[in-house]
């Protein structure tokens, strides 16, 4: 099939790796615009189009996804699919181009956690499973009919971070096993049950915001499912650190908000427990194990 593949981060070119390893045609793929990125604000490109440019595979880079010159573009591609991979929503005109339609696929067990991040709401809630869907796109976003879906055990010590990385190695197989029954005809499709459907907010500043008045386990979740990106952040004392990893103690003796500490630990009180602080990062500063911060810094 020929293949118009839209995506953006690192996220997304697993997928399309494994697409142009298939005997599938990426005629074409659809970015985001480059932009400044960084302390230096230096220009670059996207992870896709990065990819996309070193196999010499057309890029197209819309400011408007409705714009009648970008669709026109699409069409003279003639493509049978459009697969979608950590991307923008895209407009119906758009998704319904290609004969074979549009699939997204989704860091989640659809209907569960629709929205912007399905990775880190499982692991803020404290959930043992997660998992991937693909789906045909509808107006309305993530409702669309489901393809194939892959369930996905969750460590109970894992971040964001290593559960991304997985979850974008097995959605890679996912992608190439929709493409496969869909140019077979065998691609069955069921409907979301709405009922069942649960939100996945774009995380925040808010969100962020550490509160030790909560239990142990809910800080703790916190913390795992924005590390190391973009870092839950705790007010201690007079000051703001970004916290990048927790393990939960057996001990309650502190108060909530109380802190502890020893030549090489770190320790808050929680409402139920206390939780020792093992990777921290104080504001204008790089990220260090406890130890390392308490050579230097104090939190009492």
């Amino acid at each position: 099939m020929k293949i118009i593949f839209f995506g953006t981060p690192d996220f997304a070119v697993f997928s399309l790796d494994a697409l142009y390893k298939s005997e599938h045609e990426i005629v074409a793929v659809v970015t985001a615009p480059d932009k400044e990125r960084g302390r230096g604000r230096k220009v670059t490109a996207t992870a896709v189009k990065e990819f996309a440019s070193a196999k010499n595979i057309p890029v197209l880079q819309p400011y408007d996804l409705k714009d009648e010159s970008f669709c026109n573009d699409l069409s003279k591609f003639h493509a049978d699919l459009f697969v979608v991979v950590a991307f923008k929503i895209l407009p119906e005109k758009v998704f319904l181009t290609p004969p074979k339609g549009t699939f997204n696929l989704h860091g989640s067990l659809l209907p569960k956690y629709r929205g912007a991040a399905p990775i880190q709401w499982a692991l803020i809630n404290g959930d043992n499973e997660t998992g991937l869907t693909t789906f045909f796109l509808k107006r309305k976003v993530d409702t669309g009919n489901i393809l194939l879906q892959k369930k996905i055990a969750i460590d109970p010590e894992e971040n964001f971070e290593s559960l991304h990385d997985r979850m974008a190695e097995i959605g890679a197989r996912l992608v190439l096993e929709t493409c496969e029954q869909i140019q077979s005809g065998n691609i069955t499709e069921h409907a979301q049950d709405d009922s069942k459907a649960s939100a996945a907010p774009k995380i925040t500043k808010e969100i962020c915001q550490l509160d030790f008045g909560n239990s142990a386990e809910e800080v703790h979740n916190l913390i795992r499912g924005l590390s190391p990106f973009p870092g839950a952040v705790a007010r201690l004392g007079n000051k703001s650190y970004k916290i990048y990893k927790s393990k939960i103690c057996a001990e309650s003796d502190l108060k909530s908000n109380e802190v502890s500490q020893t030549k090489t630990s770190i320790y808050v009180g929680c409402a139920d427990k206390n939780l020792e602080i093992l990777e921290i990062q104080p504001e204008g500063r790089k990220r260090m194990k406890s130890d390392e911060f308490l050579r230097g810094y104090s939190l009492i």
